[in-house]
């Protein structure tokens, strides 16, 4: 079976549906298909089933430029997200594109007929669509598997261990010993939240500290805007509020981190329980936002510690027993459920091989060019989010683009786009970023560049100005 499109989306997760949708309302005409590996769109969104799952994010930020996000919640939960993100996809049709179940392998160019051809692995059979732009919206993390490293001694355990990627629904932690390894965005939701569901103790046991800052969980400022000036104006205010305060505290942070810090830890001693071991618990090695800054709503995580329910434990596990880890020091803690929020697994264009000509693409091998297209490869665009405020701030910018490109190949009659790189700009790593799931494999990813259009500047209010104001004619990209 083959079948052809102007436009095929790889992933339909807030990426993939927001690039469909800007393609629906910006570019009618345009045939476009999504080819989703899951039987159920929504990716993060539907995928992640753990206690307490929410933004980490900002809503106002985190919904799409051209849909508001309704209400004033600012951090939601993971089934308010789904549901709104489907809403948008049956708004814009978006929904009558999908093709679940579609398993991407490889997209190969062809210069001669100026065509990907795409092969899908669809309910073991392997089929391809064509198509004169492909686009990848498939985020950068593996949904097969969570990072999960190996811990001495863990088949000796007699409890139950999980990973948040892939939480049981049968799981009962009803009046359970609970530890939460990990002490990132899910380790901080998870642990408030199974307290919330009746678990007898939890506690979270990290290597070291990150970190954590109470934010409110309701945004005052929009729901006032809202009575005054209605749905639409509240919500484009209040999202550039919130990018403007984001944009502050991560310039401040870099240049002030000393002071970001005591501000940090400010908070964090107002929360917790007089006496309490702040400079243990809650004092990071590195600098604010070297690694993602982790929101709490309402300060929960410190609401769990105080009343006794809860406790953080700095340390290292030793090796695991049949009752629950040792530790370093010698401490052991018991445990009935051992949960292993150890992080991610990058992916990149979800393990699809891309070809040119014959050439097989080696990402590593590639500059980025605007951090949405790669150096040699025609006819390909890649959406990845920022890292130090929400993603979909940069797909908006990326989907944005990305019309503006397939304008220009319409109107004109141009068949292929392709960024050409420039041998003289110096190479420096796409993610300039300290958090385990980027380090582990930053060596296999796209390039960057030391100067524009190949540098990332992970800074909204400049990329939303150098993005629109962008000439096509840039003399990088070739038009032929």
């Amino acid at each position: 079976m083959s079948d052809h499109v102007d436009v095929l989306i790889i992933g339909a997760g807030l990426s993939g549906i927001g690039a469909a949708a800007h393609l629906a309302k910006d570019l009618p005409g345009t045939t476009y298909a999504v080819l989703e590996r899951r039987e159920a769109s929504g990716g993060t969104w539907d995928l992640f089933r753990y206690p307490g799952v929410r933004s980490d994010s900002d809503m106002h930020t985190l919904g799409y430029r051209f849909r508001p996000w309704r209400g004033d919640v600012a951090l939601a939960d993971g089934a308010s997200i789904l549901a709104y993100l489907r809403d948008t996809a049956r708004e814009f049709g978006v929904d009558e594109h999908i093709r679940h179940g579609h398993h991407v392998t490889s997209a190969e160019w062809d210069s001669t007929t100026a065509r990907w051809t795409v092969r899908a692995e669809v309910d073991g059979e392997t089929r391809e669509i064509t198509a004169d732009f492909l686009w990848a919206c498939s985020g950068y993390y593996d949904y097969d598997e969570g990072h999960t490293p190996h811990f001495e001694g863990q088949e000796r355990f007699g409890g139950q261990v999980v990973h948040p990627q892939h939480w049981p629904e049968d799981l009962d932690y009803e009046g359970r010993k609970v530890v939460v390894i990990g002490s990132g965005a899910t380790a901080v939701t998870l642990v408030p939240a199974m307290v919330a569901g009746g678990a007898g103790h939890v506690t979270m046991l990290q290597r070291s500290p990150t970190y954590i800052l109470p934010v409110p969980g309701n945004d005052a400022f929009k729901r006032r805007l809202t009575s005054l000036a209605g749905e639409r104006t509240s919500y484009a205010v209040t999202r550039w509020k919130n990018v403007a305060v984001q944009s502050a505290l991560y310039q401040l942070s870099r240049r002030r981190p000393a002071l970001v810090r005591g501000l940090v830890r400010k908070a964090n001693v107002a929360l917790l329980p007089p006496g309490y071991a702040v400079d243990t618990h809650f004092n990071p090695t590195y600098d604010p936002w070297d690694q993602r800054m982790c929101l709490v709503p309402d300060g929960d995580l410190f609401h769990a510690l105080k009343r006794g329910r809860a406790e953080v434990v700095t340390d290292r596990i030793r090796t695991f027993t049949e009752t629950g880890l040792e530790l370093e020091s010698g401490a052991h803690l018991d445990a009935d459920i051992v949960v292993t929020a150890t992080g991610l697994n990058l992916r990149i264009f979800g393990g699809a091989t891309l070809s040119v000509d014959g050439e097989v693409v080696d990402p590593a091998g590639t500059m980025a060019y605007r951090a949405m297209m790669l150096s040699e490869v025609p006819n390909f665009a890649f959406t990845i989010g920022y890292t130090n405020a929400s993603w979909t701030l940069k797909a908006d910018l990326v989907a944005e683009y990305v019309v503006r490109v397939l304008s220009r190949l319409r109107s004109t009659g141009t068949r292929t786009v392709v960024p050409e790189r420039d041998p003289s700009v110096e190479e420096v790593p796409l993610m300039d970023f300290d958090a385990g799931y980027v380090q582990r494999v930053v060596h296999t990813l796209p390039r960057q560049g030391t100067r524009a259009p190949w540098a990332l500047k992970q800074n909204y209010l400049h990329d939303a100005l150098a993005l629109r104001r962008a000439k096509l004619d840039d003399g990088v990209l070739r038009w032929s």
